[in-house]
């Protein structure tokens, strides 16, 4: 059983983490399996790297699926602009792709319902109350889990009906609470230097296609180092599972930033940090064949974008 990641200290970064834990962590289902090309054998149920002249088809022939199925299980997958490297999930014969209802999903080396929610634009607590019965801290490779997808129906209990009424009477401010970033913020948070001195934004923060709300990648060179945008204290220096090595830093105003993907850490959770300051060196993903650094800003707790701060 891999081992997740504990929160750091301090009221505000607990808040900060509570809301990355969420999204990116959970229980874990063992240890992440191989990554194995698209034309290998026995396919089906793998994640696999697209190779140069692969097409959905063909994988979903490899795989003895139907493509649409194939294309299901990868939401925001352009069939016509497959990249060599970019990672696919093949569904197995015991899967279901929905049209509206939940997803019939077999758990893979490494899953958490945080993955699996982030993959496919639900929630974890979606589904763990779609999966009344099936303990998140105990996934085992091979079962079945129902996977909501966001607005659809799923299983329900007398709590989850409860659960689902609230929500249906206060849909408008439970809505605009998880799309929009605080407002007022303090008056210290204004001109930030960028964590970056050479930098590319590849995914500025907003909501995908699917409405999940994603935080900012930036694309840079190799050995770069990510800085301290402010001055503040180390929260957290660790690993995150699926985020790599993280540095949460909270400064004045309640106020955190984190630096995610890293490759190695240049400070000690504890630690003082000036503004400009090394934080930690870039990582290589070699998904995306570059090297990324997954930057976030919240206020309170609640993600904010970095523009309306850093200069």
């Amino acid at each position: 059983m891999a081992e997740c990641p504990v929160a750091g200290k301090g009221r505000g970064t607990r808040l900060a983490i509570a809301l990355l834990a969420m999204l990116l962590l959970g229980a874990c289902a063992g240890r992440g399996g191989d990554v194995q090309r698209a034309g290998d054998p026995g396919i089906a149920g793998r994640w696999v790297t697209v190779q140069r002249g692969d097409t959905l088809g063909a994988i979903a022939r490899r795989a003895d699926v139907p493509l649409e199925r194939l294309t299901r299980f990868n939401p925001g997958v352009d069939a016509r602009h497959l990249a060599v490297g970019q990672r696919l999930l093949v569904p197995t014969q015991r899967e279901r792709a929905p049209f509206g209802g939940p997803y019939r999903y077999q758990i893979r080396p490494g899953d958490t319902y945080a993955g699996i929610a982030r993959r496919f634009g639900t929630t974890p607590g979606r589904i763990q109350n779609a999966n009344p019965g099936t303990d998140p801290r105990g996934l085992r490779i091979g079962q079945i889990v129902q996977v909501p997808l966001a607005g659809g129906a799923a299983p329900k209990t007398a709590a989850s009906n409860q659960a689902a009424s609230q929500r249906a009477s206060s849909k408008k401010s439970t809505t605009s609470t998880a799309a929009k970033p605080s407002g007022s913020l303090p008056s210290s948070a204004s001109g930030w230097p960028w964590p970056l001195d050479d930098y590319r934004i590849v995914r500025r923060y907003g909501t995908d296609s699917r409405g999940t709300l994603q935080p900012m990648l930036l694309a840079t060179q190799r050995g770069a180092k990510a800085k301290a945008v402010a001055d503040g204290d180390v929260r957290f220096s660790g690993s995150m599972r699926q985020l790599g090595r993280v540095v949460i830093v909270h400064h004045e105003g309640n106020l955190q930033s984190v630096y995610a993907l890293c490759d190695s850490l240049s400070v000690e959770e504890g630690s003082r940090v000036s503004q400009g300051a090394p934080v930690c060196e870039v990582g290589y993903s070699n998904a995306t064949e570059r090297h990324d650094l997954l930057f976030d800003l919240r206020h309170g707790g609640k993600p904010i974008d970095p523009q309306r701060v850093l200069r």
